[in-house]
């Protein structure tokens, strides 16, 4: 019987040892699968991963193993079919960082924790190219989808009443944080949003009353937006071109110019810059351009809808460059300050 008893001790004793062996396999499997970093990142702290919105489960697999993302593919493919990866997961712009686990990086994609991407908008932004090629490098959104639309008159016209030349006015200067996998009409619903808070009934009555639709005192004021940041000159500036326009003179406006030779690193217009063949050349045709210069900000717009009430149809910058204008009346005494900015702008070699 003591020897029946002990051998009995023996055998739990090795069941006991082989139940914390396999305990121990478990838990290095499960921490290996599980916890484990599976990231290799090349020294990196982080890294970008674009899931597209018509990504299969197999096309996720290859983003992830053709940038040599996943060091160990089997534990990460286990994990992933025991969390049914293949069945859910959201496209997005996801930021991988380094050490993560399999169970880390799959409840992200899983899940669409995705990093918001900042898309800023500002009156560099000058023509529909220019805006095609920011939202189409910062979203998912493909250039194509952005150029059908920015050429569809009827469509543009239908949903937003604007056209080809004043379609960029529904972009409002800001930054906006966004999914990477915004749709495009979820997109545009956005703009058409901020357009819409940006046109209150206080400016859309001040418009209104000047007699210009709200893409004209745009397109005004991205000139005066080009022509000085500083916002008492604005105003100013902006009585000068109102003026001008009730007279039926040409605004001859050297932004407009600028904006018609599509050289926007230009300093100095030249004579022969008057001549060109555009319907943006306001040397050559009275009235507004067609549509926006640039994207101007709202300290522009609301300084061409409060413009300072003057008798000066004439302005020119100073010749120390300063944002600031000498405004006349008359030609003669534009021509003098004229033509003592030209001197500085040739005394400082600005030939272009």
């Amino acid at each position: 019987m003591a020897k029946s008893g002990f051998l009995g001790g023996k055998i739990v004793k090795a069941f006991l040892v082989i139940v914390l062996i396999l305990a121990a396999i478990g838990g290095w499997w499960a921490y290996q699968n599980l916890y484990k970093s599976n990231v290799f990142l090349d020294g990196k702290k982080s890294k970008i991963l674009l899931v597209r919105t018509n990504f299969t489960y197999e096309d996720l697999l290859n983003e992830l193993y053709s940038e040599n993302l996943i060091v160990n593919h089997a534990s990460f493919e286990w994990l992933a079919q025991r969390m049914d990866l293949k069945k859910e997961f959201k496209p997005g712009r996801y930021r991988i960082t380094a050490k993560m686990s399999n169970r880390q990086l799959i409840n992200m994609i899983k899940y669409g924790k995705q990093e918001k991407v900042k898309l800023t908008f500002n009156s560099s932004d000058r023509t529909n190219g220019q805006l095609i090629e920011k939202i189409s490098d910062k979203l998912e959104i493909e250039k194509d989808e952005l150029e059908d639309l920015f050429n569809d008159e009827a469509r543009l016209n239908d949903q937003y009443g604007l056209n080809k030349e004043t379609a960029r006015t529904l972009f409002i200067n800001g930054t906006y944080e966004l999914n990477w996998n915004t749709h495009l009409d979820e997109f545009m619903d956005l703009m058409k949003s901020n357009y819409k808070e940006l046109w209150n009934e206080e400016r859309k009555s001040k418009a209104a009353k000047l007699g210009y639709t709200q893409s004209e005192i745009m397109a005004l004021a991205s000139i005066v937006q080009c022509e000085s940041g500083i916002k008492t000159e604005q105003n100013k500036i902006a009585g000068v071109y109102l003026n001008r326009l009730k007279k039926g003179m040409p605004l001859q406006a050297d932004p407009t110019l600028i904006y018609a030779v599509g050289d926007f690193t230009i300093q100095r217009v030249r004579n022969g810059d008057k001549d060109i063949d555009s319907p943006y050349n306001t040397y050559r045709n009275k009235g507004l351009p067609p549509g926006p210069i640039c994207l101007p900000y709202e300290q522009a717009i609301d300084a061409v809808l409060n413009y300072t009430k003057h008798d000066y149809i004439f302005f020119c910058a100073k010749p120390d460059l300063s944002g600031y204008s000498n405004f006349s009346a008359n030609y003669e005494q534009h021509q003098k300050y004229a033509k003592a900015y030209q001197q500085e702008m040739d005394r400082r070699g600005i030939k272009r």
